[in-house]
């Protein structure tokens, strides 16, 4: 029998509000999601949270370990993970989230290396586009 879905709590119904902050589907269906670890995801969820309509947040470090469970190292490697599975960019002092785009291929955390510049995931974008 298949399930019927209805509304449980009609007072509390989600609206896309006006900033960009929830999480594309292909986060969970191209599974982006497999291949961060549990800080990783924090950062993630921290940062589609804060971030503007382009993606964009500049939240300090002393900030983020304020407010999310990590120290000072753990952040280090969660972004370090994020920016080599192509989540996000980030140049001191700024992050933004980026597209989950098809296109470009999405390296498992077993093959992770040197975090790439913004400029050369545009480019990797860009040559891939028809």
């Amino acid at each position: 029998m298949p399930v019927i879905k209805r509304v449980l709590c009609r007072e509390r119904l989600r609206r896309v509000p006006e900033q960009f902050s929830w999480i594309d589907h292909r986060f969970v269906r191209d599974r982006h999601i497999g291949r961060c670890s549990a800080q990783g995801l924090a950062l993630y969820l921290f940062l589609v949270t804060v971030a503007d309509g382009q993606g964009l947040s500049y939240y300090s470090d002393q900030t983020i370990t304020r407010l999310l469970p990590l120290d000072a190292v753990g952040l280090a490697r969660a972004r370090q993970e994020l920016l080599a599975a192509r989540l996000i960019a980030y140049q001191r002092p700024l992050y933004q989230v980026l597209a989950l785009d098809a296109s470009v291929s999405i390296p498992s955390r077993s093959e992770t290396s040197q975090p790439l510049s913004l400029g050369q995931i545009l480019r990797q974008v860009m040559e891939r586009k028809p």
